[in-house]
């Protein structure tokens, strides 16, 4: 189906007209104003895209400007702006997310119309870099969730309420978490939802999918049979989400084959952060963390009963913490990061991330260069490919170490979890939550000050790594290399300036 420029498109459109229009006749717009009848404050409103005009005001306009009516309205900006016509044609500016972060689609007009040729050359520059890294919309629109969720915290009070609204109607408040059966009872009661397992056995393309949505009078979600039940209780937890909330746009899959609007993105996100928070109450969740973190040593079994007492997975209840420990405890320089590895190779991929506060290290890098091996994420990946799949299975591998990032001032205390994936036998996967050592964190986790954690000198990638004693190292540091190579030159640059300069 065709799109139609919206109608804020063509405001816009029709303002950088204008006034490309009355530039080359070297009108101001009070110039133009007098030649045309109309306001020039109504002019002003019209290139700033905030206001279109009726015909006969448009006919004005195009006899003082000596043009033709249809050239004026024509949705062509001239070859210079091509780039800036295809997009505002497009209704690309309003599949980016712009109200999120404090943007109205006008303030945008009103950066093109200050220069709009300069707004074009950025345009083709930023669609130029994109094309260059291979940067997909998904990949774009779930930064910009990323950002949103940085840029709040990652906590969101509203849902949190819809949350405690729920769980008190149905009298859940003192359950450690809410049974599967429960929330399918539910699901097919109230919200006329029938829930199938299944296999996926006609159609095993779909079986790496831990859920599928058919909608209909009768929605149906068909659930993997190969999920934990923990695993089950919050895709159903997430289906709730979507009713309770109201979310109508959404994704058919538990993960993203195609992403079609931001909207989608966002509304997965709602429903997920509601089932998270019905499944661990916060009020629950904090006293619990207190109690873990006054104690004096690291405690990985305690840690193990915290999340058995919720029934989830390590990944879920990480999610959690994110959510949790800025509000709660303050703690809001942290970052999550989930890698997986293949047992038997040396390619771990990280495959989703989070900062908050900052950009923290370490995040994505080049596909072709090494992350270090120093990092307990990549240790604990290692030691579960040497395990035996069974004993593996049983509960997940923990561990601990304070991170000094090499070459900055830089410190985390990095807590991980790995275990084999679900659907997915022969891929491992780890969790790391690595938290800021500062103040905050000394302040409200007792055993992070222990002697007993051990630390290593970390860094992001062997190619990025100039320490020449790591042992663990399976890359040369070429990057490094080239990066010092670059400091001398600019240092040997410096020098001759300053001597010829005397």
């Amino acid at each position: 189906m065709m799109q139609r420029v919206q109608e804020e498109n063509l405001r816009a459109i029709f303002g950088l007209k204008l006034r490309q229009y009355r530039e080359q006749h070297g009108l101001s717009t009070q110039d133009l104003a007098k030649k045309s009848g109309l306001s020039a404050s109504y002019i002003n409103e019209i290139e700033k895209g905030k206001k279109y005009p009726k015909a006969d005001k448009i006919m004005s306009l195009a006899n003082a400007l000596e043009v033709d009516y249809d050239e004026l309205v024509s949705l062509k900006l001239g070859k210079q702006l091509d780039q800036l016509s295809d997009l505002l044609k497009s209704n690309a500016l309003h599949e980016m997310p712009l109200e999120l972060f404090g943007i109205k689609t006008s303030d945008l007009v009103g950066l093109m119309g200050n220069d709009p040729a300069k707004f074009s050359a950025l345009l083709q520059t930023l669609l130029e870099v994109a094309r260059n890294y291979d940067v997909q919309v998904e990949q774009f629109l779930l930064a910009a969730l990323r950002s949103y969720q940085e840029l709040n915290s990652n906590y969101f009070d509203a849902l949190e309420k819809e949350a405690q609204i729920f769980l008190e109607k149905h009298e859940w408040t003192t359950l450690p978490t809410i049974p599967y059966e429960k929330l399918k009872k539910l699901l097919a009661d109230k919200h006329n939802y029938e829930i199938i397992e299944t296999n996926f056995e006609d159609q095993p393309e779909l079986q790496a999918f831990r859920s599928v949505f058919v909608p209909g009078d009768t929605p149906k979600l068909f659930i993997n049979n190969e999920l934990l039940p923990s695993q089950k209780a919050f895709v159903l937890g997430r289906e709730l989400g979507y009713s309770i909330l109201d979310l109508e746009e959404r994704a058919l899959t538990s993960s993203w084959i195609k992403v079609e609007s931001f909207d989608q993105v966002l509304n997965n996100f709602k429903a997920s952060y509601f089932s998270g928070a019905i499944l661990m109450n916060r009020f629950t969740l904090v006293r619990k963390l207190q109690d873990f973190f006054n104690q004096e040593h690291w405690n990985p079994d305690a840690l193990l009963d915290m999340i058995n007492y919720f029934d989830t997975t390590p990944e879920t209840f990480t999610h959690r913490l994110t959510q949790i420990l800025p509000h709660y405890f303050g703690i809001d320089q942290l970052f999550f990061l989930r890698f997986h590895n293949q047992p038997g190779t040396e390619q771990f991929k990280l495959s989703k991330e989070l900062h908050l506060s900052q950009l923290h290290n370490p995040h994505r890098v080049n596909p072709s260069e090494h992350y270090c091996r120093r990092w307990v994420t990549i240790t604990q990946l290692q030691k579960l490919a040497d395990m035996n799949i069974h004993e593996a299975e049983e509960k997940p591998l923990v561990d601990i170490q304070r991170s000094k990032f090499y070459g900055t001032d830089n410190e985390y205390l990095c807590i991980s979890f790995a275990r084999p994936l679900a659907l997915n036998s022969d891929t491992n996967s780890c969790i790391t939550l690595g938290l800021l050592y500062n103040d905050t964190l000394k302040n409200n986790i007792n055993f992070a000050n222990n002697a007993d954690i051990k630390t290593r000198v970390v860094n992001e990638s062997c190619e990025r790594c100039p320490l020449s004693d790591c042992e663990e190292r399976v890359a040369e540091p070429i990057i490094s290399r080239e990066e010092q190579k670059q400091n001398k030159r600019e240092e040997s640059l410096q020098q001759f300036v300053e001597k010829h300069e005397k």
